[in-house]
C-alpha cells in the first residue's frame, strides 16, 4: 500500500522560511532535501550490467600464494662445513679429505653425553696443541634415530653437529685452523679431522 506524500501548509511553509533565515547551512552547496525529485531512481538490475558482478573462468585458490615452510632448518653440518673457505695449505687440505694423512691422534666421544664430551674435547685439542700435534682425529659418531614426539624436531647426531661448533668457540677457536668431515677410511661422518695452528 502506497503512502502520499503531504504537502506543507502555508503555515509550515512560512515557519520554515524563516528557520532557514535565522540558520547557518553547515553545508551550503549540498541540495534541499525537501526540493528532491519527484521521479524515484530507476533501480539497476543485474541483467543491464553483468560485467561488474560477474568473473568468468574463475576456481578457488587459483590466486593463492604457495605456503612458505614453518620453519626453516640449519643447513646440514657437512653442507656447513664444505662452504666454510680453506685456510690451511691447499694441497695439503686435498690429501686430508682424501684420507692420505694419518692423524697424529685421536679422541674418541661416541657414546657421552654433551655434559661429559665438551671438557674431554676441550682438554685433548688444547694438549695436542701444546704438544705439537697438527691433525687430530676427533670420532663422534653418527647418531641413532630415535622416536621425536617433542614440538620441536631434534638432528639425529647430537654431538655430530654439536663438535664443530665448539671447535668454533673460545678456547679452542684460538688454535683449530680448519675443520672438515674425515674420509670413510677413518669414520667417515661419524669423524671430523681437526687440524691445529703451529704452536708457538
Amino acid at each position: 500500500m502506497s503512502r502520499k506524500r503531504r504537502s506543507l501548509s502555508s503555515e509550515d511553509t512560512d515557519l520554515w522560511e524563516r528557520v532557514k533565515r535565522a540558520t547557518t547551512p553547515m553545508h551550503p552547496t549540498a541540495p534541499n532535501s525537501f526540493q528532491s525529485d519527484p521521479t524515484p531512481a530507476k533501480p539497476v538490475s543485474a541483467k543491464e550490467e553483468p560485467s561488474k558482478f560477474f568473473v568468468p573462468n574463475f576456481s578457488i585458490g587459483t590466486r593463492a600464494k604457495p605456503k612458505t615452510a614453518s620453519h626453516d632448518l640449519a643447513p646440514a653440518i657437512a653442507d656447513h662445513l664444505q662452504q666454510t673457505p680453506v685456510k690451511m695449505d691447499r694441497k695439503a687440505f686435498t690429501r686430508m679429505k682424501r684420507g692420505k694423512l694419518s692423524p697424529e691422534a685421536r679422541l674418541d666421544l661416541h657414546g657421552l653425553t654433551l655434559a661429559a664430551a665438551q671438557p674431554q674435547l676441550i682438554r685433548f685439542v688444547l694438549h695436542e696443541h701444546a704438544v705439537g700435534s697438527r691433525l687430530v682425529l676427533v670420532i663422534t659418531g653418527k647418531g641413532k634415530a630415535k622416536q621425536d614426539l617433542g614440538p620441536i624436531p631434534t638432528r639425529m647426531g647430537v654431538l655430530r653437529h654439536q663438535v664443530p661448533q665448539w671447535l668454533s668457540m673460545p678456547p679452542l677457536s684460538s688454535v683449530v685452523l680448519q675443520v672438515t668431515p674425515a674420509h670413510r677410511s677413518h669414520g667417515g661422518e661419524g669423524a671430523y679431522y681437526v687440524y691445529l695452528r703451529r704452536a708457538r
